[in-house]
């Protein structure tokens, strides 16, 4: 499809975003239009994958016929083969009356069977027959009855996970799963965001009757930057608590954070800094864990170093500054221990790797490859001796601040005395 006509199919379904990945599921959705194929629509919750059975029925020859959406969730599981394929009079208790079920209204039209992972397996075996013969049979009937409906399924749930837990039948799932539809989360389409906070926000400011709020360059980049668990149904939420709670109407990161949970600031790990280091970026997540057992074994080492001064007399009482110092050298590491890498999958290529059973035998190949390779980086890329880390760490910390001795103490958290005494111990100039 070309660029125009996706544009077209936006304005009509109220879709906002161009994403490239959004533009290739609106693509395929059109393009099977005409088809009867049965559609599998994927995605997170609050991704709006509602709207696209609705385009699909729309540009089909059903388009004129019957459209209904059933959230097969929301049904209970005594009721939901009733609710689905009907039932006949005195069929259970409560049936007072002969019942239509959805698949017989819709005949001729679209049925969309939203989170239809939650159908039980009794019902996934009628709705097998349906799709496969057009035929179904009403609870506590005999007869067998015919249907011409188009079936559009969507759910969040991972189908080849739940095929292979045996909670969903996997003949099903490859009939219902004929065309893919997978529908990107926010995260995904972060050039979208802006757009669709400025879209609700003009909505609220109709709706409330107030002018719409409006975001700040940094908090555009808070917003980009989230990581949105609930996607655009989380986003629409808290514009809303902003533009009804919130007296100003021009948002910056500040007010914008209070209405962020911050279990989902940041999903990638955070590496401590110390105070004045460049910031380093990474270029792939194998760097990050590199770099993460560097700074653990130099810290370490620094640590032994202190102590090792100490027991040998060299420092009668440590000044509370060398106390602080060695305080945070553990504070570092223990953080760097607590340091968590969910979700990214960050052991790719020949990093360490879950281990595999063969006949009760335990794989470890990759474990001892990524070992000699980090053996390799380093004994060429560290020092040798705990004194040639000290004074290298003393010098580099002098040449950043050109010789201010005060300022260098103050970043290692030593005192002034010490670190001329260590000056005058390592010969540096």
């Amino acid at each position: 499809m070309q660029t125009s006509e996706i544009q077209a199919v936006k304005q009509r379904f109220g879709i906002i975003g161009n994403s490239e990945l959004l533009n290739r599921a609106i693509d395929i959705a059109v393009q099977v239009s005409p088809t009867d194929l049965s559609v599998l629509i994927t995605g997170e919750s609050g991704v709006g994958k509602e709207n696209f059975p609705q385009i699909i029925h729309n540009y089909s020859h059903r388009k004129h016929g019957p459209y209904i959406a059933v959230n097969c969730g929301a049904i209970p599981e005594g009721t939901i083969d009733s609710e689905l394929f009907g039932h006949e009079k005195g069929s259970f208790t409560g049936a007072m009356s002969d019942r239509k079920g959805y698949f017989e209204v819709a005949d001729g039209g679209t049925i969309f069977l939203d989170e239809v992972g939650e159908l039980p397996l009794s019902t996934q075996v009628r709705l097998l027959r349906v799709l496969e013969t057009g035929e179904f049979i009403k609870v506590g009937s005999s007869k067998t009855l015919k249907t011409n409906v188009r079936v559009v399924a969507a759910t969040n749930l991972n189908m080849s996970t739940a095929t292979r837990d045996g909670r969903f039948r996997e003949d099903l799932f490859y009939r219902l799963n004929t065309v893919p539809i997978v529908v990107p989360p926010l995260r995904e389409r972060k050039d979208d965001i802006a757009l669709l906070f400025r879209k609700f926000a003009s909505d609220f400011a109709e709706k409330y009757r107030m002018p719409p709020v409006r975001l700040t360059d940094d908090a555009k980049r808070l917003l980009m930057n989230y990581y949105w668990n609930g996607n655009i149904r989380q986003l629409k939420n808290i514009t809303e608590q902003i533009s009804v709670i919130e007296q100003q109407r021009e948002i910056n990161a500040q007010i914008l954070s209070i209405y962020l949970p911050e279990n989902e600031m940041e999903r990638m790990p955070a590496l401590f800094s110390r105070q004045g280091n460049d910031n380093k970026s990474f270029n792939s997540e194998r760097e990050i864990l590199y770099q993460v057992l560097f700074d653990m074994k130099k810290d370490m080492n620094d640590l032994k170093k202190i102590v090792h001064d100490m027991m040998n007399g060299q420092q009668n009482t440590p000044t509370p500054s060398e106390n602080q110092y060695a305080s945070t050298i553990l504070s570092h590491t223990d953080n760097i221990f607590k340091t968590s890498v969910a979700p990214v999958d960050i052991f790719s290529d020949k990093m360490p790797r879950e281990p595999k059973t063969f006949n009760n035998q335990t794989d470890t190949t990759d474990d001892f490859e990524v070992a000699e390779e980090y053996h390799e980086i380093e004994t060429t890329s560290q020092p040798q001796t705990l004194e040639e880390m000290e004074r290298q760490m003393i010098k580099q910390t002098l040449d950043k601040y050109r010789g201010k001795r005060k300022n260098a103490a103050e970043e290692l958290q030593i005192s002034e005395r010490t670190l001329y005494r260590k000056i005058k111990e390592y010969g540096i100039e």
